[in-house]
């Protein structure tokens, strides 16, 4: 006897789950061998975990080629572990600012803007290109590496940083005139070959000014990163980009990015 056939019903279904399974296979195929029609992009990774927050590979490589890109620091000494501390330590400034403002990292676009038109007009690199204009400003940031949208997230984060810095601990102080007659007199006359030939108070008295002001910003600065450093939790997944232990304690912590944020 011969068996009955399915209904209609079932050998429709049995057919919708062939198809659907066949297309899964192509799918995973074309991902498998990079056949789809958009570019493969490489895997990111975790390589630092700040108080629950990760921090990737690219964050990582976006840090090295910022810091190449602006000319400060010992371009051939910073290294993939300066960069990573500068990373972690930035995370739990900005961890530190969203607590205590929901909107603290927020920046005003013009404000980004308005900073990188400046920063434009007076980089080195920008004097021998066309910096000026966004064609040329995209091919002078394309040697490192970076697009002017990957610049522009990153700059805006460091204005906020930056702001919150200023706000917090460089309002508030004030120099003495004594203590800038001291510096004068003990650090800056000494430079000279004799106090004829050193320039007179009254013409450095602001840039001493200025000099002691940010000398006492570092010192609350590091203070409060060592009591967040302290009180947070940092795991480095890759030891390689570990910072080893401080000697001592007296040698206080770096400034998120040696100055420059």
């Amino acid at each position: 006897m011969l068996q009955r056939s399915a209904n209609p019903t079932s050998r429709s279904i049995a057919l919708l789950r062939l198809v659907a399974a066949l297309f899964c296979l192509v799918l995973a195929s074309d991902l498998l061998h990079g056949q789809s029609d958009a570019p493969a992009q490489p895997l990111d990774s975790v390589i630092a975990v700040v108080n629950g927050q990760v921090i990737l590979a690219s964050d990582l490589d976006l840090e090295m080629r910022v810091f190449r890109f602006l000319p400060v620091g010992d371009q051939d000494g910073f290294a993939p572990r300066q960069a990573m501390e500068r990373l972690t330590t930035r995370a739990l400034i900005e961890q530190q600012i969203l607590q205590e403002d929901p909107h603290g990292l927020d920046v005003d676009p013009k404000d980004v803007a308005a900073n990188l038109g400046d920063l434009r007009q007076n980089l080195p690199g920008c004097k021998r290109r066309d910096c000026a204009t966004q064609k040329g400003w995209t091919a002078y940031l394309a040697t490192f590496g970076l697009t002017p949208e990957r610049l522009d997230e990153y700059w805006k984060q460091r204005m906020a940083v930056l702001g919150f810095i200023e706000r917090r601990f460089r309002s508030g102080i004030r120099i003495a005139p004594e203590e800038i007659q001291k510096y004068y007199q003990e650090t800056l006359l000494p430079q000279y070959p004799s106090a004829a030939e050193a320039p007179p108070l009254g013409k450095v008295s602001s840039r001493i000014q200025e000099v002691l002001l940010q000398q006492r910003v570092n010192a609350l600065l590091n203070d409060w990163l060592k009591s967040l450093q302290d009180q947070g939790q940092v795991e480095i997944l890759d030891q390689s980009l570990a910072a080893p232990p401080a000697p001592d304690s007296s040698t206080g912590t770096s400034t998120p990015d040696g100055g420059t944020l």
